[in-house]
């Protein structure tokens, strides 16, 4: 029988709880008024986050003050595009072009920076493999726009790991010094070689992470520049 919190849990939710399992931890436990995904014999609270943050919100402000807590979050680093049929019969697969990277995860910490460094929290961010098993062709809603499936995330392997525990570690993600001069965050896109609305959010949480200061601006673009640089 599924615990608290199972039935509507995907597989690679599912998947992960099993995989950070150690002897002696307990799934699906009631702690004060919330249900963790992974209580750690030890007693760290370990919550599983497929999707944004921002739905922790309530329960980080209820525990973290008196628990420790870790919030694992995957991205798919590789991913491969399954299409089934109705009986689950593979039609094809395929390597998907996209290529998630461990920034992304600024993407979800944007709804608390603030939090990095918090002595009771750990953000770990981890690297996978991924199955993405989807429909063979897009369905049609009721008003008859046809929509793709965005299809169920499996876990294929955990290839890499990195842990968030103060703000400076957050430095260590971007695969890059920041420059010495006031930057803007298309110079900073461009550095990071991500797209411009993630280097946003990069600098975003950075300066809520009193990492990164205003430093004036170039024109109609705002400048940052390194705290202490």
């Amino acid at each position: 029988m599924a615990g608290i919190g199972e039935l509507a849990e995907g597989p690679l939710h599912a998947a992960l709880k099993q995989w950070l399992a150690r002897p002696g931890d307990s799934f699906e436990v009631k702690v004060d008024r919330w249900v963790v995904d992974l209580v750690r014999a030890d007693g760290e609270l370990v919550e599983v986050q497929t999707g944004g943050f921002g739905p922790l919100g309530p329960k980080l402000d209820g525990l973290l003050d008196q628990h420790r807590m870790r919030i694992v979050h995957p991205v798919p680093a590789v991913r491969r595009i399954v299409r089934v049929d109705a009986d689950g019969v593979i039609l094809s697969e395929r390597r998907s072009p996209k290529r998630a990277g461990v920034l992304e995860v600024f993407d979800r910490l944007v709804a608390f920076p603030s939090l990095i460094g918090h002595p009771h929290l750990v953000v770990e961010v981890l690297l996978c493999r991924e199955d993405h098993v989807r429909a063979p062709t897009p369905t049609r809603s009721r008003s008859g726009r046809r929509t793709r499936d965005p299809g169920v995330r499996h876990l294929a392997e955990v290839v890499g790991r990195h842990e968030l525990r103060r703000p400076e570690d957050a430095l260590d993600l971007l695969g890059a010094d920041l420059p010495t001069e006031p930057f803007t965050t298309a110079e900073l896109a461009t550095l990071l070689g991500v797209p411009a609305g993630l280097a946003q959010r990069v600098a975003y949480c950075l300066r809520l992470m009193e990492l990164l200061e205003p430093a004036g601006r170039r024109g109609p673009a705002p400048l940052h520049q390194a705290v202490g640089g």
